[in-house]
């Protein structure tokens, strides 16, 4: 992985000088190797506040409070250099007001840890009433949904947001030898599940706008519908029986 990124930094670090020194040789901006620092370190800044969001978008560690501060750092610094604005690096103060919006990220945050605490308690309650396992959310919850940990237990799911994102990871998951339905209802967000081969599933997934791919097959724009059934679905004892229904954002199924 960190052999992949160094490529990439390389390459794109190549890439921008070259494009630079183009545009310089054309007289639309004053650039030389003496100066080159100038506008290499605000593309630094740039390539590594897109990794961290990257690296979090994958779940792959990563930050979206320093990915997203070092791109907009990067990106005015570069915007200076060609004289689009004027924002040098001594006015990283004034980026102060991003403290104000990763504040109320925070807060979504908790609510995503309020979500999750609420499908723990709607559990509990399941079991109460004899229905055991069910998950279940509110529909005004915001944040996101995860359920990837080692060996976790698929039972029905009935996960409902305003907004937020939610991650099915059923190769790491013990499916019982049933068909499970899971159900996803969302204003905005994305949905990403990662479904072993040997597993047989049914998908049925609807955008107002968005895009939506289900183990390769895709639709995009608005309006979009897309159903999917593996083969041996019908005959099958273990199986998934999935409905996804986004206003708007993406939907990603994968067969690992």
């Amino acid at each position: 992985m960190r052999n992949s990124f160094l490529r990439s930094f390389v390459a794109i670090t190549l890439i921008l000088v070259g494009a630079a020194l183009v545009l310089a040789n054309i007289g639309i901006i004053d650039f030389n190797m003496n100066n080159a620092w100038i506008y290499i370190y605000p593309v630094l800044f740039i390539i590594f506040g897109l990794k961290w969001m990257l690296d979090k978008i994958r779940y792959n560690g990563g930050s979206w409070i320093f990915g997203s501060f070092f791109f907009i750092f990067g990106s005015l610094l570069l915007f200076d250099r060609f004289e689009l604005i004027e924002f040098t690096f001594n006015d990283v103060y004034k980026l102060w007001p991003l403290l104000i919006v990763y504040i109320g990220f925070s807060f979504i945050g908790n609510s995503q840890k309020r979500s999750k605490w609420n499908i723990k308690w709607d559990k509990k309650l399941s079991k109460k009433n004899k229905v055991k396992g069910n998950y279940d959310s509110s529909f005004f919850s915001i944040g996101e949904h995860e359920f990837n940990q080692p060996n976790w237990k698929v039972e029905a799911m009935n996960l409902k947001s305003m907004a937020g994102d939610f991650y099915l990871d059923f190769s790491k998951a013990f499916i019982p030898e049933k068909e499970i339905p899971i159900t996803i209802n969302s204003l905005a967000g994305d949905v990403h599940i990662l479904i072993p081969e040997n597993i047989e599933f049914r998908v049925d997934a609807s955008v107002k706008a968005g895009e939506i791919d289900i183990a390769g097959r895709k639709a995009e724009g608005i309006n979009r519908h897309l159903l999917h059934e593996t083969v041996d679905y019908e005959t099958a004892i273990k199986k998934l029986d999935i409905l996804l229904d986004l206003k708007a954002g993406s939907i990603r199924v994968v067969t690992v």
